[in-house]
């Protein structure tokens, strides 16, 4: 009976570690990545601004090619909206691009409806990085509230991989490209 009372002990101090934990990690996050491109700030820029061309470079729209998508709006403008409905991986939800600094920043709002809730930010800015170059930033940034804030331990890893590699493809997209590609 003592084994089972010390299995059940130690079963219970491994479940309660992590809510433990949790009450002192921060509850917000932000995930940045960069990476420098061999085109035109402007040129960079007018690409990114459309929602429509994640398409080609972002990890996500990858994951489910049978995905559902919808759009409301201009691209390119404050309010229009990317929906998407896809598989377990991608999930359900929608993007809304809230403010615009042309040729240097696009903010959207992220609502995530599946696999669960949530609400979270991003942001694509661009800058001059030396002649015909442009530095790309793609941050992400979010709140998780207790003790679901135990996952900003990991989330530098798990979203900031998916923002690199996106950062990637679209490095590849518009480097390989004669002229840049817009929808």
């Amino acid at each position: 009976m003592k084994i089972i009372k010390r299995i059940l002990l130690v079963v219970v101090i491994i479940i309660a570690i992590p809510f433990i934990v949790a009450l002192f990690l921060p509850r917000n996050y932000s995930v940045s990545r960069e990476i420098v491109i061999q085109r035109p700030r402007m040129e960079v820029f007018s690409f990114v601004r459309l929602l429509r061309n994640q398409e080609q470079y972002s990890v996500w729209s990858k994951l489910d090619p049978q995905m559902k998508q919808s759009f409301r709006g201009v691209d390119g403008q404050v309010g229009f909206v990317s929906a998407w409905d896809g598989n377990e991986k991608v999930g359900k939800g929608e993007q809304e691009i809230t403010a615009i600094q042309d040729g240097e920043r696009v903010d959207m709002d992220l609502r995530f409806e599946k696999p669960w809730k949530s609400e979270a930010k991003a942001h694509l800015s661009t800058a001059d990085a030396g002649p015909g170059q442009t530095k790309v930033t793609w941050t992400f940034e979010g709140h998780s509230s207790w003790p679901m804030n135990f996952m900003t331990l990991f989330m530098n890893d798990m979203i900031g991989k998916d923002l690199q590699k996106g950062l990637e493809n679209l490095k590849q997209t518009l480097e390989q490209s004669p002229t840049t590609t817009m929808h």
